[in-house]
């Protein structure tokens, strides 16, 4: 039996050659894999002996031969295959382990040159990938390393590796060939050989997902659905949760949950938030996962019925026996007490999650803040893409333009209202008081009735609006919207400005006593 070694990641080589080497498997292998499993000891075979034909053009040249290529491809079921092997003296390989040159890393590093990437391009490797994976009924292909130790206990026990598992592998190099080719095509699409630039948006964007689970069915009962991640997932993000208990989370579930944890994690302070058919129905903060449960509730208890609930804070048993009180379908948080998940397991059907919060960085990357860099929405034959509405708004960038001065409280409500409309469907009207939602207006095409809905739903949960602050996603076109929040409760109001008629809404505030806020910064969600 014969095994072919090419890699450019070391990792767990050595120790797969030799156990490789101790199931009586001959080693045949390249350049700096040749040379460090000869310095461990090991009998290894240049590919340039095997091919009779050296290495050249800076090693670009080494395993497109027959003789490797008809020792992969070669069905040993094939009377005339063998027959052509044996009268060209080349011989079968059993086992391939390659691994490609770093071009995703190389390209991800600062400085990167188009001489660096084209450089970083494996052409031989992949070749070999392929073949073997093609003839996978009689070649192991080995492209990760995570996958030496299961074929060697397969070799161990059962003398060869497994149809099922050749299968499973020669899928994974398949994959593993389509991912890699998907980051060169990323990368050169968006490169401009004029000045060395690189568009945002390459001129061919190719999707690479990896598929978690089926779905039960998808937004409907009628419609079939999956459920996929991002090849390299952002760290805190939705798809790295691990679920504790619960049933299985369903297409609904999942976009839901998603809304609550990216708007539970933007919060620093212990928070918690309530959503229902995508919006935030109640978000509040306190100084522990029960305070900031029982504030959100309030809100809206009414939709709270059968929402999603999520923390950025560990929850404890004294959140645990609230939360029970209710009927509640997917709760998040980064960890849990003992006693807290003790109390979930009587509501077995509660789909419970834990999900590591991501380790904020001042001036990271929105991948290294646990977000998409990207946002992305299917239309027509199509895709509209966009950066991802990561925008975090400071109270230095707070521009007040009303004679009357928002109080350092008001400021802060301010701030997490603004934070809360960020993640409401436009239009979107949120009063907020003390650190927790009063009243929300989601989705409506008019913003007069997000500000009603908002104020009725206040109303309904029994809570008064007097004295909040206001948050709308985008300017007020006319003085009315403005006169709907101030007539419901609300002095003090923050909007984007950059309406036409700015200067009419601000005296519209100045004549009703309020204050406001101008963020310079919209935050439509369709």
């Amino acid at each position: 039996m014969k095994a072919l070694i090419s890699v450019s990641d070391k990792t767990g080589v050595v120790e797969l050659a030799q156990a490789l080497h101790a199931l009586k498997f001959e080693l045949v292998s390249t350049g700096g894999t040749a040379k460090l499993l000869a310095e461990k000891g090991l009998p290894v075979t240049e590919v340039a002996q095997l091919t009779d034909f050296p290495e050249m053009l800076d090693g670009r040249v080494k395993t497109l031969h027959p003789k490797v290529h008809g020792g992969l491809l070669a069905r040993r079921d094939l009377p005339e295959h063998m027959a052509a092997l044996k009268a060209h003296d080349i011989q079968t390989i059993d086992v391939l382990v390659v691994n490609l040159y770093p071009f995703e890393a190389t390209v991800a590093k600062p400085g990167c040159t188009l001489e660096d990437a084209i450089e970083n391009i494996d052409i031989g490797g992949p070749a070999m990938v392929r073949s073997a994976a093609k003839n996978w009924k009689d070649v192991a292909v080995l492209t990760d390393a995570s996958q030496y130790a299961g074929v060697i206990e397969e070799l161990k026990m059962l003398g060869q590796v497994s149809a099922k598992t050749k299968f499973s592998l020669s899928v994974a190099a398949f994959n593993r060939i389509s991912n890699y080719d998907a980051a060169i095509s990323d990368y050169l699409s968006s490169y401009n050989l004029g000045d060395g630039s690189r568009s945002e948006y390459p001129a061919q964007t190719n999707g690479r997902f990896v598929k978690l689970q089926d779905l039960r069915y998808g937004e409907n009962p009628h419609q079939t659905a999956a459920f996929y991640r991002d090849l390299y997932p952002a760290p805190g993000a939705l798809v790295t949760a691990v679920q504790l208990q619960g049933k299985e989370l369903s297409y609904n579930n999942i976009a839901d949950a998603d809304a609550a944890w990216e708007c539970v994690k933007s919060f620093s302070e212990a928070a918690c938030v309530i959503v229902k058919h995508a919006n935030p129905c109640g978000v509040a903060i306190g100084a522990n996962a029960l305070e900031a449960y029982s504030k959100a509730f309030q809100t809206d208890p009414t939709s709270a019925f059968g929402g999603i609930i999520a923390f950025n804070c560990p929850v404890d048993a004294a959140a645990a026996e609230q939360v029970s009180k209710q009927f509640v379908e997917v709760l998040m948080a980064p960890s849990y007490s003992a006693q807290a998940l003790e109390i979930f397991k009587a509501k077995a059907n509660v789909r419970v999650l834990q999900i590591a919060l991501p380790q904020f960085k001042v001036g990271g990357t929105a991948f290294e803040q646990g977000r998409n860099a990207q946002d992305i929405k299917r239309v027509g034959s199509g895709l509209l893409i966009q950066t991802a509405d990561n925008h975090e708004l400071q109270l230095a960038d707070l521009k007040v333009v009303t004679q009357t001065q928002p109080t350092p409280a008001q400021l802060q409500d301010l701030l997490f209202a603004w934070k809360v409309a960020k993640f409401v469907k436009s239009n979107a009207i949120v009063f907020c008081a003390n650190g927790m939602t009063m009243g929300v207006g989601a989705g409506q095409m008019s913003r007069l009735d997000s500000a009603r809905i908002a104020s009725i739903k206040a109303t309904h949960a029994g809570l008064s609006l007097q004295n909040t602050v206001v948050a709308s996603d985008a300017f007020f076109p006319f003085r009315d919207g403005l006169d709907v929040v101030v007539d419901a409760g609300a002095n003090c109001v923050i909007q984007p400005g950059g309406s036409m008629r700015d200067a009419d809404v601000i005296a519209a505030a100045d004549e009703r006593g309020v204050a406001m806020v101008f963020s310079g910064v919209r935050h439509f969600r369709h």
